[in-house]
């Protein structure tokens, strides 16, 4: 009985330690949030205010009385964003489907097809990585411009239809799915293509799904290649049109038009991570989990 207030005391003092550690973690956090959020906020401010009143400003005032949408329509009248928009568009749904029907035959070969060497090409393969990607560009660069496309969809798309790294993930999904399923789909009659079908794919849609997203994001922030391979407005991507937008379109000194073009071109993958960040992180975490 005498010990009783010591417990009481340890557990109040536990307690106290618990709530002051909860406080300043969420304290960090909040803080942490305020600062990688704050350059949203203020693409967005800037983009709502009128030309004359952002020039007016001796102080950047970090909120505004009378916002403007003006600028958005700027955005879409003074320069293509429109095109550049489409055919962005075109470029991520092409790339995307295309490279997902690669990866998911590359890794199901890797995983559940048996042939002479295949850990070895599979760690050759793994081996591409290593490899920087400013070599690989230069050796894409010469290949597209040898086969005359240049300024086509066909250049612009064919060095992106493969990767490395999602062809690892994928196949490490398709690994951890029992060999006894496999079997079985075997001796029912049932062929590789249909069991990858109707088993593996269902199963691992999680990490599909994930693939999916960060090669959307992957070829909706491309700059480097669509930069170097196209000199043609026609073929233009919102990445590389930033730059025509700077330039010819709004002048150096619009600085809220220029805003509202990137706005435009953020919203849809931050609308896309916001609905699926789930999937995302659900599927990550499965590709990192093994047995």
């Amino acid at each position: 009985m005498s010990n009783t207030p010591d417990y009481e005391k340890i557990e109040k003092s536990a307690c106290r330690r618990r709530t002051t550690g909860n406080i300043i973690l969420y304290f960090l956090l909040t803080l942490w949030a305020l600062v990688v959020l704050f350059p949203f906020y203020w693409m967005i401010l800037t983009s709502v205010k009128s030309y004359g009143s952002y020039n007016a400003e001796r102080i950047p005032a970090f909120f505004t009385l009378s916002p403007t949408l003006q600028n958005y329509a700027d955005a879409f009248t003074t320069v293509s964003l429109g095109r550049y928009l489409a055919n962005t568009l075109l470029f991520t749904l092409v790339t995307t489907a295309v490279m997902l029907a690669v990866i998911t035959l590359a890794a199901f070969a890797f995983a559940r097809l048996q042939f002479r060497g295949r850990d070895l090409v599979f760690t050759l393969f793994l081996s591409l990585m290593m490899i920087p990607n400013e070599l690989v560009v230069i050796t894409n660069f010469a290949t597209v411009t040898n086969l005359g496309l240049r300024n086509t969809f066909t250049g612009l798309i064919l060095p992106s239809v493969t990767s490395v790294f999602y062809i690892y993930l994928l196949r490490e999904n398709f690994a951890q799915i029992p060999d006894e399923l496999y079997y079985a789909a075997k001796v029912d009659g049932t062929s590789d293509l249909r069991y990858l079908r109707r088993v593996m794919i269902p199963i691992c849609k999680p990490t599909l799904i994930t693939i999916v997203i960060l090669k959307v994001i992957e070829c909706w922030n491309s700059y480097v290649w669509p930069r170097l391979i196209t000199d043609d407005p026609d073929y233009f991507l919102v990445s590389n049109g930033i730059q025509e937008i700077r330039e010819n379109g709004f002048g150096r000194e619009n600085i809220p038009a220029m805003m509202a073009a990137v706005v435009v071109i953020s919203l849809p993958l931050i609308v896309l991570f916001l609905i699926f960040r789930k999937k995302i992180m659900a599927g990550v975490a499965r590709g990192g989990t093994k047995g």
